[in-house]
C-alpha cells in the first residue's frame, strides 16, 4: 500500500468509486461493468441480511476446496483485516465470487467470446481472451497455484507467510509471472475488481457481511429511501447502513402493519 494513505481512504475511494477507480482502464473495469450489470444466480433477495452475516449460506457452488482456499487467502491478502475492520475473507468476498462465477456472469452471457484473440493487446482494446470468467478463474487458479509450489518447494499459496503471499501477488499483477494460458495481470486484476465488487456490495449477494464495506466508508446503504433527509445539508447521517434485504423485511413488515 502507498505510503501515506490509510486503509479506510483507499478503500473509501475504490467503494465509492467502484473497481474501475482502483484499477483504471484495464480488463477489471470491463469486468467489474459487466459484471454488475449481469444479474446473479437466483434472486438475491432470499433470505435476510442476519442469514447472511452469520453464515448459514456458505455454500459453495463453483469453487472445489483448493481453490477456495486459494481465492480466500488471496482475497484477504487484496483487502486485509485491520484492528478494527475484517477483511475480505471475513467479509465473505470468496462466496460473493463463487456465486458469481456459477451465474450467467461466469459463464460470460453477455461476453464475445469468438476469435480472434489477442491476449497482449493494449487495454483500450477490452477483453481479448477465449476464457469465460469462469474459465479464466479455473485456469488463472491451477497455473499460478503451479507456479507457486514449483517456487516455494511444493508449498501451496495459502501455506506462505503473508509477506510472501503478497510478493507472489504483486509479480502476477506486473506480469513477471508467466503463466501458461492467461497472461499474470488480466488474471490479477479480474480478481481485484471481483474482490472490490463483493466488499462493496449489498450483503445479499453474498459479500460484504454485516454490511462492513458500508460501515467502513460511511455508506448508508443502497436503498434510495432517504427522502426524508435528501433536503438537509452538512448533517452528519449517523445510521447503520440498510441492505436490500432490509428494505425489504421492513416493508412486508409496514404492509402487514396497515
Amino acid at each position: 500500500m502507498t505510503e501515506g494513505i490509510s486503509r479506510r481512504t483507499l478503500l473509501k475511494a475504490a467503494g465509492l468509486g467502484g473497481a474501475a477507480v482502483a484499477v483504471p482502464g484495464g480488463v477489471a473495469a470491463q469486468a467489474a461493468h459487466q459484471h454488475m450489470a449481469q444479474a446473479a444466480a437466483g434472486d438475491p433477495l432470499q433470505g435476510n441480511s442476519a442469514s447472511s452475516s452469520s453464515g448459514s449460506n456458505d455454500v459453495l457452488f463453483f469453487f472445489n476446496d483448493e481453490e477456495a482456499q486459494f481465492i480466500e487467502a488471496a482475497i484477504d491478502r487484496l483487502i486485509p483485516p485491520d484492528p478494527e475492520w475484517t477483511g475480505a475473507a471475513g467479509a465473505g468476498v470468496l462466496y460473493y465470487i463463487d456465486r458469481q462465477l456459477a451465474s450467467a456472469y461466469g459463464a460470460g452471457g453477455r461476453m464475445y467470446l469468438n476469435g480472434p484473440w489477442v491476449p497482449n493487446a493494449p487495454s483500450q482494446f477490452g477483453y481479448q481472451l477465449r476464457y469465460s470468467p469462469a474459465e479464466l478463474y479455473r485456469v488463472g487458479i491451477e497455473q499460478f497455484r503451479q507456479h507457486v509450489r514449483e517456487s516455494s518447494n511444493g508449498q501451496e499459496f495459502w501455506q506462505l507467510a503473508p509477506a510472501a503471499m503478497d510478493g507472489f501477488l504483486t509479480s502476477l499483477e506486473r506480469g513477471d509471472v508467466s503463466l501458461p494460458s492467461v497472461p499474470g495481470p488480466v488474471f490479477f486484476e479480474t480478481l481485484l475488481a471481483n474482490t472490490i465488487e463483493g466488499f462493496f456490495s449489498d450483503p445479499a449477494y453474498g459479500g460484504n457481511r454485516d454490511m462492513v464495506g458500508w460501515r467502513m466508508v460511511g455508506f448508508p446503504g443502497a436503498y434510495a429511501a432517504y427522502l426524508d433527509v435528501v433536503d438537509r445539508h452538512n448533517m452528519v447521517y449517523d445510521r447503520r447502513p440498510i441492505s436490500f434485504a432490509d428494505q425489504r423485511a421492513r416493508q412486508a413488515h409496514l404492509n402487514t402493519h396497515r
